[in-house]
């Protein structure tokens, strides 16, 4: 017995293609770098990623040079890997460009015992998380979205 593949299905496959291919053809607006397995709490690298997020990259970097935390060192060095894929993957201007997503999720948690009186222990939790910083460049948004809603209307005359 042969097993026959609804038409609509093709049909939505070869839609789901071509929209693949005109998405792709959008200009490059934002990088990304993400820094995973990192050994600071998540509640305390939250802290400093609320501070530079929204701002032009000088400004972050200044915000993270003055700031005292061990998680401005490590988000010094994400955000510098994420201008450095904007520089050299898309050739992004780095005076155009500001911190569009700083976000911070939960790694592993390792789990260590504390020794406790009486012969009991208790479990400490050594956090990890994971700092992702997508940067934008300001310059290219306009021109973004005007090729975005031409896409759209695109796609649609198309259905």
């Amino acid at each position: 017995m042969k097993l026959q593949v609804p038409r609509s299905s093709l049909k939505r496959s070869i839609f789901h293609k071509k929209r693949k291919e005109l998405l792709s053809s959008l200009p490059k607006i934002e990088a990304k770098a993400v820094a995973r397995y990192i050994r600071i709490s998540p509640r305390k690298a939250r802290a400093i990623a609320n501070t530079i997020r929204g701002k032009s990259v000088e400004e972050a970097f200044q915000i993270l040079a003055f700031s005292p935390k061990k998680a401005a060192r490590i988000m010094e060095k994400v955000l510098k890997s994420a201008v450095a894929n904007a520089e050299n993957n898309f050739g992004l201007s780095v005076e155009n460009l500001y911190v569009s997503e700083c976000y911070v999720n939960d790694g592993p948690r390792m789990k260590r015992i504390w020794p406790r009186g009486r012969g009991r222990a208790d479990i400490i939790q050594k956090r990890m998380s994971h700092i992702t910083i997508v940067v934008r460049d300001r310059s290219k948004e306009d021109e973004y979205r005007k090729a975005l809603e031409e896409l759209e209307k695109k796609i649609s005359s198309e259905e």
